[in-house]
């Protein structure tokens, strides 16, 4: 991941962090400077050092080759104008960190602390942590056992407070407001994929046969028969789909017009679109699975929104200060950093994308007991 001689390369690997050789050096910082405070409550620049390159190991490991880039390519490019992917990201990640904290400073309202166990598994993270790494790799991403530490506790905590902040919401939701219907619909592509895997738009004529095809679906299910017998007579696939008035797939007007039957049964005539045609048939008007589902969906909405409130709650509460050229200091042009697991320390192949919620999840103690460094993406 070297490039033009100045980027480092930070092997850090699942368990939580054990990195491996640092290819390059970024150059120390002082882990102890101030980059934050919330409140009365310093953010160090060590700890905020760790947790954006954590962070930074995601997105580069996992994200950047899916995008066809390098890491370099990845942070240079605009997401707005005169902003940088680097620069979102990092604005993204001193939120969470001002979040961890401010959660962290409500911990005794709700009488969440840190067990006996969760803090040996702490520590036994950051020590391992210390032991496996180079001290050239602990510089580049702060990953003293102070700052590990701090990282791991504000994550525990968050974890134990969650479920906490979201509780006494209303559960009770009904049939009315969770309703979903079912339907049935065939799909006719006006592409198709030649035998080098390419997509190819059909001809007009081919477009033409399409159409005939579809009336001739939708004449039929309408006169009685079964879509999917149909179907399969003329070699179409039928597709399920579960929905509702919100719903927008796979094709707004295909939903508008089921949404509206009033009748099991009831079926579109053809329903084109720019890429194809679609042919629907309304076949539950309360699909009692999917309805509980949603209910699910949102009473889970309800204590997100919740939590959410909390928060933004207490973040106006607080005074909250960002010094800026210390939180520059922090730049992911300048060091990369790659996940490596234990599996391709030893040889294996680095590829598999599980991984990345190793790098998350801490260690766990011999009881069991987990200190949680997952991250809110």
């Amino acid at each position: 991941m070297l490039h033009s001689g100045k980027r480092a390369a930070v092997l850090t690997v699942a368990g939580l962090l054990t990195a491996g050789t640092l290819a390059g050096c970024s150059g120390s910082i002082n882990t102890d400077a101030v980059v934050a405070t919330v409140g009365n409550e310093d953010i160090t620049l060590g700890v905020a050092n760790f947790y954006a390159r954590m962070t930074q190991g995601q997105y580069e490991t996992y994200y950047a080759g899916m995008m066809g880039m390098t890491g370099e390519d990845m942070w240079a490019q605009e997401v707005e104008e005169g902003k940088t992917y680097e620069q979102a990201v990092k604005e993204s990640i001193m939120t969470e960190l001002e979040n961890l904290y401010i959660i962290a400073q409500h911990a005794a309202d709700y009488e969440v602390s840190l067990t006996e166990d969760e803090q040996g598994a702490i520590r036994e993270a950051a020590t391992q942590f210390d032991e496996r790494n180079s001290d050239e790799t602990k510089e580049a991403v702060s990953g003293y056992r102070k700052d590990i530490e701090k990282y791991l506790e504000l994550f525990t905590i968050q974890n134990k407070m969650e479920s906490k902040m979201k509780e006494g919401v209303d559960e009770e939701v009904s049939d009315e407001e969770a309703a979903q219907k079912a339907m049935k619909y065939v799909y006719f592509s006006f592409s198709s994929t030649d035998d080098s895997g390419n997509t190819v738009d059909l001809t007009d004529e081919e477009k033409e046969a399409l159409r005939d095809d579809a009336q001739t679906l939708a004449d039929r299910v309408k006169d009685g028969e079964d879509m999917t017998e149909v179907a399969e007579e003329m070699g179409l696939t039928v597709n399920d789909l579960t929905f509702d008035e919100e719903s927008t797939g796979p094709n707004e007007d295909l939903v508008a017009e089921v949404d509206g039957f009033t009748e099991e049964g009831e079926t579109t005539g053809p329903i084109e679109s720019d890429l194809g045609i679609y042919v629907g048939q309304l076949t539950s008007l309360l699909d009692r699975d999917a309805t509980d589902q949603e209910k699910n969906n949102i009473v889970e909405e309800r204590r997100q929104e919740q939590y959410d409130s909390l928060l933004e709650e207490w973040r106006d509460g607080v005074k909250i200060e960002v010094d800026e050229k210390a939180w520059d200091k922090i730049d992911f042009n300048e060091t990369g950093v790659t996940i490596i697991t234990p599996e391709a320390q030893d040889g294996s192949d680095l590829s598999g994308t599980d991984e990345s919620e190793d790098t998350q999840e801490g260690s766990e103690s011999e009881d069991g007991s987990s200190a949680d460094g997952s991250a809110e993406e």
